[in-house]
């Protein structure tokens, strides 16, 4: 009985802090248990959070429309994401795949069922000794196009990731699931080193799927009332999977697999539907991966914590050191010194 009231006070307390988080990109509606109230998501709590990050977005964006390109801007409310082919110089891509196979710096690894992701630091201390590396990760122009896909300017973290699959593996990567990253604009980048064949997990994206359309809202209201309680945990935490039929309901196009070759970069709003393909053999993905989110109620697009002097370049560690702070108790992430991209997995 004692535990009962200690748990119900505990939860009392932490009310308001709960309530604060409505006005922030946290997502989870098993963490959270206003955001998880089903009584309020039925009165419509999710959709005003889903609307009103929408509305800001594109406020946002409209700020940013000037640094684009007409067909850029085309391509992203066509499909949701940018792809660009050859996207560096020749030269330079062949220095950055012998720097790469030579980098060694601090990694973490995850495993989700039959897949293991690795990702490696490219802060400022390591690009400080890898020119090519740091040619990508400052460019402006890759940077530019992750900020528009995000709707906000900002400092994008940027790590070498490797995708090592296992398809003998009995667990299920929940990855290959279609899913939205969370409830508002936020983008992703990725750029391959090596060619991606079609059976070796490609990535995909369903286009037009970041747009909010009446059956989205409707499918968004039906799954957040219901997703405190879903069995699926990354459906708990915000990150909703939907099925191929369920997308077909809401008339949307069929997914883009983007089986491409080396040297091919696809820029992506990850609020939109999207998967990484089950690999039917064993493979061993390298690519430079990017990533932008922030507050999705702020209505200015610069100003980005990590940008600030001390903070900025020094993305990777601050993102592990949250990870570890926050998931901890699921010992989700493990780091280990000194790995390279292609090393065998450690997890």
């Amino acid at each position: 009985m004692k535990n009962i009231w200690l748990a119900k006070l505990t939860k009392l307390a932490l009310l308001p802090w709960h309530v604060l988080q409505l006005a922030t990109h946290t997502k989870s509606f098993q963490a959270n248990p206003v955001i998880g109230n089903s009584t309020l998501n039925k009165l419509g709590l999710h959709l005003w959070r889903r609307v009103l990050a929408d509305k800001m977005a594109r406020y946002r964006r409209s700020k940013l429309d000037a640094f684009m390109t007409d067909s850029e801007r085309e391509s992203y409310a066509t499909y949701g994401y940018f792809i660009r082919r050859q996207a560096l110089p020749e030269a330079d891509f062949n220095g950055l795949l012998q720097e790469i196979e030579q980098l060694r710096e601090l990694g973490w690894e995850m495993r989700q069922g039959r897949a293991v992701t690795r990702r490696i630091s490219l802060d400022d201390d390591v690009l400080a000794t890898h020119p090519y590396c740091r040619q990508v990760v400052k460019d402006k122009d890759i940077n530019r196009l992750i900020e528009y896909a995000a709707s906000y300017q900002g400092s994008p973290t940027f790590e070498l990731q490797s995708i090592i699959v296992d398809p003998q593996q009995n667990e299920t990567d929940p990855q290959t699931v279609f899913h939205a990253d969370t409830f508002h604009a936020t983008s992703k980048a990725w750029l391959f080193l090596h060619d991606i064949n079609d059976d070796e997990g490609p990535f995909a994206y369903v286009p037009r799927s970041h747009i909010l359309t009446p059956e989205r809202l409707a499918w968004e209201k039906e799954q957040s009332i219901m997703a405190s309680q879903c069995s699926e945990q990354m459906h708990r935490e915000g990150s909703f999977r939907i099925s191929e039929e369920e997308m077909q309901g809401m008339g949307l196009m069929p997914p883009v697999r983007f089986a491409v070759k080396a040297n091919t970069l696809i820029i992506a709003d990850t609020s939109g539907f999207h998967a990484r393909c089950p690999s039917l053999k064993p493979s061993h993905r390298v690519e430079i991966y990017a990533s932008l989110r922030r507050n999705p109620f702020i209505p200015w697009c610069g100003g980005h914590l990590y940008a600030l002097p001390y903070i900025g370049g020094r993305h990777t560690m601050l993102d592990i050191k949250i990870k570890q702070l926050t998931q901890s108790a699921k010992g989700t992430w493990k780091a280990f010194d000194k790995v390279g991209a292609y090393d065998a997995e450690n997890v």
